[in-house]
């Protein structure tokens, strides 16, 4: 229930404050009071947009403040206030910055604010779908039927995705194919070219230093170096035969002679091999593999990711047909389901007729209406799902003896729909029900089944709470709190306010709208004497 609702520059109201009692408030006041503006409040914290010409010239903006509370006592404060010169908004659910879609979502749980917009709701014949499942338990059918239409949507999606995918590759298959071929006459790896490379630099730097062996070799037989030594090693040792004096040198002279050999031994043994023909085979493959990059304008890992790619894509068209075959076979046991379930729910629905009917003639009946006065529901065939069709329902009725059933928007008044939906929110039975908030259910009524309308509105009210906005006595009358919203100029700025009336207050008011006037007055002081 609405416990408490404030308002701040919104229009013509600068500070308005309303405590409300769980049972049956009442909003009286004269015509163009203001008492559209505290609708207008209630629906924008609600989530409504509101344009920025309703907040208050000269306001920075405008601020609306709600408290609700449910059976259990816990309370949920709601705040939304919007800026003149942004036209922003900003929503506040206890203390937290939340979003218009989150207080749209909790408007149900609530508020149901039942005016002209209701009853036009009643008029088309898709909401009377809504009006009959609210009698029957078909909730989890309803449940299933949802997650079934949505595994249905995500399959058509999936469906048009892999048929929209082969397309695309089936019209790029030759250049794939060219791609595939053109890798494959290469048969690239990975790594491959690094170790090639590096194979590159070691066979170069061996090709350097057997080339510089052979120089060695060169220098060492080609110019005489060996036998220059070796001749002036036995020269030395002969003048050392003759003079000791130069034994030393004679015996450096071996040494020289003995290192000599070594070196010529040692170059000898040194690996020989050219390795032309192994440097010429690694090249020409580094070669191939540059002139790869180049036509495919990649670099290796590239082609090979490509190689990777062309190979899924090449196979997502081999399977891709069979890939559609599945899809479409789950999706023929998912439309087969809700097929079924669609039965179930028309089964439902047909059996809901009968007890939905007994129950809304009698509330008629209660309001106002003819005792002949007869419901019939009327069904009709809708595609939910392409294939899948789901029975329907149309309100008929039958409001005077003698007349065919005709759907609502063809006899009914105005009043005879605020009357209409007055029963159904009647018939509903949860627990936590919403604020029932009714403006204009009084239009086009008036006499006796104005009364009778007011009982039934005093009886909603024994089990929920009530907001009426009302121009009749008769039906103020019955409030346990009435509140006058009225216009007062001051300081040539006009300005919106609504206060309680006590009990003396509340019988002047009476008399107000009963027409004024002694005798009148005498008849409004009966009336708030009930």
């Amino acid at each position: 229930m609405l416990e408490l609702l404030r308002i701040k520059n919104m229009a013509l109201i600068e500070d308005l404050e309303m405590e409300l009692s769980p049972g049956l408030n009442v909003l009286s006041g004269e015509s163009g009071a203001g008492k559209s503006f505290i609708l207008r409040a209630l629906d924008f914290i609600l989530g409504a947009k509101i344009s920025t010409d309703m907040v208050r010239p000269g306001r920075d903006k405008a601020v609306v403040e709600a408290m609700f509370a449910d059976s259990r006592e816990e309370e949920l404060m709601l705040k939304r206030e919007i800026s003149a010169e942004t036209g922003r908004s900003r929503c506040f659910v206890n203390d937290s910055l939340s979003s218009q879609t989150k207080l749209a979502e909790l408007r149900e749980k609530l508020l149901i604010h039942t005016s002209q917009h209701g009853q036009q709701k009643l008029l088309k014949p898709a909401y009377h779908s809504r009006i009959l499942d609210l009698f029957w338990d078909g909730g989890d059918l309803f449940r299933e039927k949802s997650n079934t239409l949505n595994e249905l949507r995500e399959l058509d999606a999936e469906k048009e995705r892999v048929e929209q995918e082969l397309k695309s590759l089936a019209e790029k298959k030759d250049f794939l194919l060219y791609q595939k071929e053109e890798i494959d006459k290469v048969g690239p790896k990975a790594g491959e070219e690094e170790e090639l490379q590096e194979k590159q630099k070691r066979i170069r730097s061996r090709a350097d230093l057997t080339e510089n062996i052979n120089s060695a070799l060169d220098i060492i037989h080609s110019g005489g170096v060996l036998d220059n030594i070796l001749a002036l090693h036995r020269k030395v040792e002969e003048m050392a035969r003759d003079n000791q004096d130069f034994q030393p040198f004679a015996e450096q002279m071996q040494e020289v002679s003995d290192y000599l050999r070594e070196l010529e031994s040692g170059l000898r043994s040194a690996p020989m091999q050219e390795g032309v023909q192994e440097l010429e085979s690694v090249e020409s493959r580094l070669w191939e593999l540059s002139s790869l990059k180049r036509r495919l304008n990649r670099d290796m890992n590239q082609i090979l990711d490509l190689e990777r790619e062309i190979q899924d894509n090449l196979s997502f068209l081999d399977q891709g047909e069979l890939t559609l075959k599945q899809l479409a076979r789950k999706q023929e046991e998912l439309r087969n389901k809700l097929s079924r379930i669609a039965d179930k729910i028309s089964t439902g629905r047909k059996s809901a007729c009968g007890p939905l009917k007994e129950a809304m003639e009698s509330s008629l009946r209660q309001l106002g209406f003819p005792e002949e006065i007869s419901l019939h529901f009327e069904f009709f065939a809708e595609e939910i799902y392409p294939g899948v069709e789901e029975s329907r329902p149309r309100i008929m009725w039958i409001p005077n003896p003698g007349q065919s059933p005709q759907p609502l928007d063809k006899i009914a008044s105005g009043g005879e729909l605020s009357r209409f939906l007055l029963a159904l929110v009647g018939l509903r039975s949860e627990h936590n029900l919403p604020t029932l908030l009714f403006d204009e259910v009084d239009a086009g009524i008036g006499g006796e089944t104005l009364n009778k309308v007011g009982r039934h509105i005093r009886e909603l009210s024994a089990t929920r709470q009530v907001i009426l906005i009302t121009h009749w006595p008769q039906l103020a009358r019955l409030a346990d709190r009435h509140f006058l919203v009225s216009k007062k100029i001051r300081d040539r700025e006009t300005s919106t306010q609504c206060r309680r009336l006590g009990e003396k207050e509340s019988r002047e008011e009476l008399a107000r709208m009963a027409g004024g006037g002694d005798e009148l007055r005498a008849m409004a002081e009966n009336m708030a004497g009930r």
